[in-house]
């Protein structure tokens, strides 16, 4: 008999093994799911955004130059 009785693995001790680290995978690939939603509703409000400056800057230049033709515009 090689080794001490108590550093003997019980029986069934992979399994357990196994069992314990799918759990942790799955809390944390749960964890990266929660992340990444996170993450993407963050984008999806940025881009809301951007597209929001982009229609005002774009409103400010037509108006601009809706005044100038206004302006030149013979008076009648």
């Amino acid at each position: 008999m090689e080794g001490s009785r108590f550093v003997e693995k019980p029986p069934g001790w992979a399994e357990h093994r196994l069992d314990a680290q799918e759990r942790i995978m799955a809390l944390q690939f749960g964890q990266v799911d929660r992340r990444l939603e996170r993450i993407e509703s963050l984008i999806e409000g940025l881009e809301k955004r951007l597209w929001m400056m982009v229609y005002g800057v774009v409103a400010v230049i037509l108006t601009q130059a809706v005044q100038s033709i206004l302006q030149f515009a013979p008076k009648g």
